[in-house]
Formats: structure tokens, sequence, C-alpha cells
């Protein structure tokens, strides 16, 4: 774990984001045009270069941006990133860091390798939900990335020092603001995306969403009583639940076992074997297998 409050010095940088247009593209730009290093935009979509021109910057062939890199940033959908990297790699120099902004990829094998240049993966956490945001930007800011303080996983599959230093220093400022970078495997990073937060958390919070709807077309609760308290209790469920603020009550912990008994498979925790996180992994890449 890194702490990244205190101040992160690299010498200046060429930096290249291939997909600049894209919604991630297009994020992580906006914060590397505020800084001193050099910045080149590419992007292959008609529509993504209208993106990025209408912000003033300039779009670049992918050849001509990667060319002098020390770092390359592959914001393109996970689906893409096996192709587009067997097009970027070859023509790098020695040394680039080959950043990606998800695990998925990099964990099945996908990016084509080079034994001369490092690879690196960072995944935002989002800003907290226990977050104490102090300004209507931090409470607007519910990604990240602008003004709501977050924390960054990353991995390097190699052990360069020098390599993480510098990914580190890039990761810190795509992301910002962030307040630590904790390093992990690849591994790890895929354990928790997907496993952790879109198998699990992301599917309960389409599962709120829908016994929401449920109470209120169902039942025929008011949205505006029935949205109150869903929002309220899932506050406190949250609070209680992993920050262990406060006891569940009793009759509460009742009807949390009954939910347990209805909603839960027995066996649910089999998403976090080997092989499960490979077969998620796969549907989400559309692939037949994992190369690694």
């Amino acid at each position: 774990m890194t702490d990244t409050t205190s101040t992160l010095t690299t010498a200046p940088l060429t930096i290249a984001v291939i997909g600049a247009g894209g919604k991630m593209g297009m994020r992580v730009s906006n914060n590397l045009v505020k800084t001193a290093h050099t910045v080149f935009y590419s992007e292959a979509s008609p529509t993504g270069q209208d993106r990025v021109r209408e912000t003033g910057r300039v779009i670049t062939d992918t050849a001509d941006a990667i060319k002098n890199a020390d770092v390359v940033i592959l914001a393109v959908p996970d689906v893409v990133l096996g192709a587009v990297s067997e097009t970027v790699v070859p023509d790098l120099r020695p040394g680039t860091i080959v950043l990606t902004l998800d695990p998925a990829a990099a964990y099945a094998g996908l990016l084509m390798q080079r034994a001369d240049i490092e690879y690196a993966v960072a995944h935002p956490c989002h800003p907290s939900v226990f977050l104490e945001r102090r300004t209507d930007e931090e409470y607007a800011d519910t990604f990240g990335g602008i003004a709501a303080p977050q924390e960054v996983v990353a991995a390097l599959e190699s052990e360069n020092e020098a390599a993480r230093a510098v990914a580190e220093a890039v990761i810190t400022i795509i992301y910002a603001p962030v307040i630590k970078v904790h390093w992990v495997t690849v591994r790890q990073l895929a354990v928790l995306e997907p496993t952790l937060v879109e198998t699990v958390a992301c599917m309960i919070g389409a599962l709120l969403k829908e016994a929401l709807e449920e109470t209120v077309n169902t039942v025929g609760v008011p949205r505006e009583a029935a949205r109150a308290m869903l929002w309220g209790h899932t506050s406190i469920a949250l609070t209680n639940a992993l920050r262990e603020s406060n006891p569940f009550s009793d009759a509460c912990l009742i009807a949390m076992d009954y939910g347990r008994e209805t909603l839960i498979k027995d066996d649910w925790k089999k998403i976090f074997e080997p092989e499960q996180l490979d077969l998620v992994i796969k549907r989400m890449l559309k692939i037949d297998a994992i190369r690694r």
C-alpha cells in the first residue's frame, strides 16, 4: 500500500492515450491535460475524434503518438484490448509502460507480450460510500476523477520498482484526486473486479432497484415513501455491516436470516474459486479460453 498524499515526483514524461475519445479516455485525458507532461491523444472513431477536438485537444495518429512514449494508456474496451495491443506493442521503445484500466484482459493473457515492455493495470475504487464530502463538487462527483477523493488498486507484472514509481505517478494523475494506490497482483485485482465489486456489489445494487420497483408497482407503496425508506436503510445497513457502527436488532437479524435463506444459494462463495473467476472473465470478454 502506497500513501500518495505525499508528492510523487518524476521527470517529465511523454504519455500516449489510445482511445482518447471514449468514456475513460476522456476522463483520464481531462486530468492529464492539467499537467506539464507531454501527452498525445489517439482515437480511431470519428465520433470520438470529434469529442477530443471539442476540448481543444489535437488528435495524433497512433504510430506517432506512441513513438517516443514513456507510458501508453490503452483506454479502450476490454473486448478489443488484445487486438489494440497487437498494433501498439511491437512499435514501442524498450522499457515503455503499457497501462490498462481494467484487469480482465491482463488476467486473461490477451495483451501482446514483449519481455522488454512493462505492463501495469490500475482500476479506480471510486469515491467511498463513507467518504465525508465537503463541497458541492465532491457531492456531484460520484464516479471519481474530478473532485471527490478516491483510492486506486493497481498491479505491475514485473518487480521493476522504477517502473512502478512512474506508473504510480501517472495513475495518481489520471484518477485524481487520489488518496492511496494499493499494489496487488493481477489475479488479486481480477478477484476485486469483477468478483467482489461487480459479481457481488453491483449485482446487489441492481437487486435493490428491482426490489424498489416491486414494492412500488406490485405492492402499491408510494414511490417517494419506498425510496426514502430504502435509501436510508441501505445507508445504515452498510454502516452497520461494513463499519460495525451499530448492531442490527434481534428482529432485523431474524429477517436477514429469512432473506439469506430465500435469496442466497448455499454455495454462493464458489465465485471466489479460480475456475469461477475464469468463467466470468471469459463471459465478459467473449472469449473461449483464458490464455495466461
